[in-house]
């Protein structure tokens, strides 16, 4: 494999798990639309999934504008993080998820809109001003929430996520694609959310650089057929 397509599929890989994430998330996000503790988090809830959901959509149309290769994509393959495997039972896992993950993904969407390839720089920008409110929205919630144990699983999944050093996010920061490396993702992370890294050791030989991941498993079968549902508009054009 050459260079050029090895720094594709890598690239395509990245972008086309961060939308997986983000679907998935603004899905997550939606199930507590009306569970919530409190009706302006309720709303924040279903505001929140509304853009991560449309997020998803401008990152699945980017991936057919780059032009990177058209690897099969079963419904099965989605690479998405443990934490969004099956539907969250506590609001602590909302919390969790709102103030880390969320967080994760867009450090990697300021990577992106910071690097050289010029659609990503364009479409991804209005992505980070509307994500600034989620922020605030998991910070508020984090400081009056006791969810040190699901805040820890999503930091772990986050970590994962993000990839080893030396692993494909460094290279493509080397190559001026993504402006943030491995070791300052992490930092950066740790600094939002305000508390001390995983303890648990990472087992980085078990890493899956496509689904980006060191557990097996997967989607849930009631999620799977609300992707479904979804799949026949994630390529179309961002405005369509």
């Amino acid at each position: 494999m050459g260079a050029g397509r090895g720094r594709s599929l890598s690239l395509y890989s990245l972008l086309k798990s961060l939308a997986d994430n983000k679907q998935l998330l603004g899905m997550r996000y939606a199930e507590w639309c009306i569970a919530a503790p409190t009706l302006e988090a309720d709303i924040a809830a279903a505001a929140m999934g509304l853009d991560d959901i449309g997020h998803s959509r401008v990152l699945y149309g980017s991936l057919r504008e780059l032009g990177t290769p058209d690897v099969p994509d079963e419904p099965v393959s989605y690479a998405n993080v443990p934490y969004l495997d099956r539907p969250w039972t506590d609001w602590t896992a909302f919390v969790a998820a709102n103030a880390v993950l969320d967080s994760a993904f867009t450090l990697m969407i300021e990577a992106l809109a910071g690097g050289n390839v010029e659609v990503l720089r364009s479409r991804l920008k209005k992505m980070l001003q509307e994500e600034r409110y989620h922020a605030m929205h998991g910070r508020s919630w984090l400081r009056e929430s006791r969810a040190a144990v699901a805040v820890d699983q999503a930091r772990r999944d986050a970590i994962v996520w993000i990839g080893p050093e030396a692993g494909d996010v460094d290279d493509l920061h080397q190559k001026g694609i993504l402006s943030l490396g491995v070791r300052e993702l992490r930092r950066r992370l740790d600094e939002q959310v305000s508390g001390a890294p995983a303890s648990t050791p990472i087992d980085w030989k078990a890493w899956d650089p496509v689904r980006r991941r060191v557990v097996p498993g997967g989607i849930d079968e009631l999620t799977l057929n609300m992707l479904q549902g979804l799949a026949e508009k994630r390529y179309m054009p961002a405005g369509a």
